[in-house]
């Protein structure tokens, strides 16, 4: 296993620095293109997309319509859907190309095994459990297939998506996959060998294989209840990484103990709220374990996330939700930045939502496109250097 990212504030400086905001607009969309890469610092708090941003327009200048302000519209999108429509995200939001019914429930073994015989699918899913990252148009490629072309539901396939990557974040991993599937889309997404080969290196390629088709005949395939795209038996493939939802027993997390927080002032430090803490307050971070039990992790993710609270604070906590109210609420009070992955907690413990870069509309905008024209033209000019 390759070592945990740092999730500190100086990786993500360095991150910052090298991203090339002209390079990514031009080749985002190649596997081999100059990505980012911020998404785990992103997901786990030590940046928010409003910093974000303003780091990058002071280092280049950015235009408001720039490929990567849009980018940090579609974070700022899917987090829009995931305050208005809560738990709802979880299942499909309209009717996708074919009944629910159609699809199973479970995602298939040679899928999780990387042993398809297609090599888009199986090296995506092996650099998904050798990195715990996988590019964009990669996730893209895979949920088309599991979805459309083995008639898998796409709440099977994100679950499964989540557990492994490092950026795991249940409204932009799950509402792309709806995305894809069409029951969060005005239509669904489909590729084929000719995408493939514009987009990836060779070892994705898929030509001669039944994805070297045109687009038609794999909607075709899709709208299809009675097809599904049988895989290769002698595909040879990988063991799947094992996901819990327990944290590394060497982690160090106990039982909360209010004792330790009679009259102070606490920072919340959870798995989405990384950054340093203020100076005055007390850090104490904690883990919800029925969140973690619905929502396991990698051995991967979960190193990067622990290490990170170690070094933030040696009181590290783990109990359910209620345990872990009852003792933050003997604090004299709790600071810290709301997210929605901690559901009523942050409520009860009135929290604050991370500063965004654009204004909550008021009301639930059903496209990317209807909230994009609502707040484009309150992005923030550039002030670069």
């Amino acid at each position: 296993m390759t070592p945990p990212i740092a999730l500190d504030g100086a990786a993500a400086q360095a991150r910052l620095a090298a991203v090339r905001p002209a390079d990514y607009a031009a080749t985002r969309n190649h596997l081999d293109g100059a990505v980012t890469g911020l998404s785990p610092w992103l997901t786990h708090g030590v940046l928010d997309t409003r910093e974000t941003l303003a780091d990058l327009q002071r280092r280049h200048a950015l235009a408001p319509q720039h490929k990567l302000v849009f980018e940090l519209g579609w974070r700022e999108f899917f987090r829009h859907a995931w305050r208005h429509d809560g738990d709802a995200i979880l299942g499909s939001l309209h009717a996708g190309l074919l009944p629910d019914a159609s699809y199973a429930r479970e995602m298939p073994a040679d899928i999780r095994r990387g042993a398809t015989g297609l090599a888009v699918i199986d090296t995506a899913v092996r650099t998904l459990y050798a990195t715990g990252a996988l590019h964009n148009h990669a996730r893209m490629w895979l949920a088309s297939y599991v979805v459309h072309l083995r008639k898998v539901h796409w709440r099977a396939g994100a679950d499964w998506l989540y557990a492994h990557l490092l950026d795991g974040d249940l409204a932009s991993n799950h509402l792309s996959w709806q995305w894809v599937a069409g029951t969060g889309s005005s239509k669904p997404y489909f590729f084929n060998a000719e995408n493939v080969r514009r987009f990836a290196p060779p070892a994705w390629q898929v030509d001669r294989t039944a994805l070297d088709t045109p687009y038609e005949a794999i909607d075709a395939m899709a709208r299809d209840a009675g097809f599904v795209l049988a895989p290769d038996p002698a595909a040879p493939g990988i063991d799947e990484p094992a996901s819990t939802g327990m944290p590394p027993a060497d982690a160090g997390f106990a039982a909360p103990d209010a004792a330790v927080l009679s009259g102070r002032a606490v920072w919340l430090v959870h798995p989405w709220c990384l950054r340093d803490p203020p100076a005055a307050l007390l850090p104490v971070a904690i883990l919800e374990a029925d969140f973690h039990r619905r929502w396991p992790w990698s051995e991967r993710r979960w190193r990067a996330v622990t290490e990170r609270m170690r070094a933030l604070t040696p009181h590290r906590w783990i109990g359910e939700a209620g345990e872990l109210r009852a003792a933050l609420l003997q604090a004299a009070c709790v600071h810290g930045r709301a997210d929605p992955h901690l559901g009523r907690l942050a409520i009860d413990l009135g929290l604050s939502e991370p500063p965004a870069i654009w204004p909550e509309p008021g009301r639930r905008l059903r496209s990317f496109s209807a909230w994009w024209t609502a707040v484009r033209d309150r992005t923030p000019a550039a002030t670069g250097s």
